[in-house]
């Protein structure tokens, strides 16, 4: 799962995939939504192999911002630098790995401490916008791992998946809170299986009912959130991405959703267009080769 990043008006994205790092692209040359398919490549997000995931939590997060069209990123700089901002698209990106993709990279340092990681993230995302704000926060963090009440990994798997999808959730929210500009957007990600029982994957299906209540509580007065901000969650299934091919080979890739059509959704959104109303939960459904947005309903 992954994030997103900032420019003359920006963005940011927190999430836990436990390797790579995310990627960005430029708007003004072909589209943000390859800014965003970069990052959601590192991300892997919908992974269903739990040892795609790291065994750590981990922030992948991207900070976007977009800026005038014909410009070129600088890389390394923050996004008010050298004046008035220029290039189509800045994005910082927050891993536990450089994204060399990225503008900036902000290199999470892996821990078992929750407050310890998320004040890490927080001080130096802090140190790289001061009081700047950011388009959109996009966090795309998730892995995959299966078990029953009765599993001998049960424990383990349920730390992993908190860890990987509730931890990222919240540390993008607060940030939200802080560096959001008002109007603009946050997204979570929760899983389309959540939404109902999920007995052979009880720690997945837990940590990520967690998110889609977490979406639905930013949604209401006084959550923290910026004026006219919304919080958004998506639900994908699997994500085409080259390591779920490779490590599903024979599986029914017309049922699998592209990384161009969630990275060019999310622009859209970002922009205004199509936007859901803010605590919505939008599951991503393809169905031979065919996608679409179907809000969930609870």
């Amino acid at each position: 799962e992954g994030r997103l990043g900032p420019g003359r008006s920006r963005s940011e994205a927190g999430s836990e995939h436990g390797g790579g790092g995310q990627g960005a692209g430029v708007r003004g040359q072909g589209g943000a939504g390859l800014a965003v398919r970069a990052v959601l490549q590192g991300q892997e997000l919908g992974e269903r192999r739990q040892g795609c995931c790291g065994p750590r939590g981990g922030e992948t997060g991207l900070l976007w911002r977009g800026g005038s069209k014909g410009g070129g990123r600088t890389k390394g700089a923050p996004p008010g630098a050298n004046g008035a901002f220029s290039p189509p698209q800045w994005v910082a990106s927050i891993d536990l790995a450089e994204n060399e993709d990225a503008s900036v990279s902000v290199v999470v340092r892996a821990t078992e401490s929750f407050p310890e990681q998320a004040e890490q993230v927080t001080a130096e995302i802090g140190k790289l916008l001061g009081e700047e704000k950011v388009d959109a926060i996009l966090c795309v963090a998730g892995g995959w791992a299966g078990g029953s009440a009765k599993a001998k990994s049960l424990y383990k798997n349920c730390d992993l998946m908190w860890k990987q999808s509730v931890w990222t959730s919240t540390i993008s929210s607060h940030l939200a809170t802080k560096h959001l500009k008002e109007g603009g957007l946050l997204t979570l990600t929760g899983a389309q299986a959540a939404l109902s029982g999920t007995p052979g994957m009880i720690g997945y299906g837990m940590a990520k009912g967690a998110v889609h209540q977490l979406c639905q509580s930013l949604a209401g007065t006084n959550s923290g959130l910026p004026s006219g901000s919304a919080a958004v969650a998506v639900l994908p299934v699997t994500l085409d991405t080259p390591a779920n091919r490779k490590s599903m080979p024979d599986a029914d890739f017309s049922s699998w959703t592209s990384l161009e059509f969630i990275a060019e959704t999310f622009y859209d959104w970002i922009t205004g267009k199509n936007r859901p109303n803010s605590g919505s939960l939008i599951q991503v459904i393809t169905t031979g080769g065919k996608t679409e947005l179907v809000p969930a309903h609870l």
